[in-house]
């Protein structure tokens, strides 16, 4: 599956990649990738869950709209920091809903939306280690999950293959520019990695 781009144009702003998707979907791993190699600043979504989040999820309780909008403002802090700063920057977010990314969203925003079968997501939520989030909200999950609507500045990732193809699809797809030492290739010295 080729990616499907939508409304990407940042009018020479900095963009601050949301990285999306149900939980399973590498969402954390692919975002680490383009860190290094595009040598941006990155932070893990789910660190921002506040205690009472990850207590609930870790128990197998779906979080409310009411459990997520505290988190939500938080994650859209970081973007804007960014924002404002003009430096670019990755951080996740299953960001399942409209309305949440809509919280999300400033001009240089991209939803970089990974895309996996319910089977697939399963089968690696059941392989993760030291994480919260248990397979039996993959359910809860994918019925929340609204897809990316035609206005919303976006990619569509197919997240079937290994995480290093789809973090270059996603530098080409967007013509981002590594960093001069990042370990992605076509950088100025590569095989440094600047994080």
């Amino acid at each position: 599956m080729e990616p499907i781009t939508q409304n990407i144009d940042l009018n020479g702003r900095q963009p601050v990649l949301v990285v999306m998707g149900v939980s399973g979907s590498g969402k954390s791993t692919v975002a680490a990738l383009l860190a290094g190699q595009l040598g941006w600043d990155f932070e893990e979504g789910d660190d921002l869950h506040p205690d009472a989040n990850v207590e609930k999820m870790a128990a197998g309780t779906p979080l409310t709209d009411d459990d997520r909008w505290p988190w939500l403002d938080t994650v859209s802090s970081w973007i804007i920091e960014h924002t404002m700063a003009d430096v670019p920057g990755i951080i996740t977010c299953s960001a399942l809903k409209r309305v949440y990314r809509d919280v999300l969203s400033e001009d240089n925003v991209i939803f970089v939306h990974l895309l996996g079968s319910k089977e697939l997501i399963g089968t690696r939520l059941t392989k993760r280690i030291d994480h919260f989030m248990p397979t039996t909200l993959l359910d809860s999950q994918m019925n929340t999950l609204e897809p990316l609507e035609p206005d919303e500045r976006g990619i569509l990732i197919d997240a079937g293959r290994k995480p290093a193809e789809e973090a270059a699809e996603i530098v080409r797809a967007l013509g981002l520019k590594p960093a001069a030492g990042s370990s992605a290739l076509g950088a100025l010295n590569p095989g440094r990695s600047t994080v």
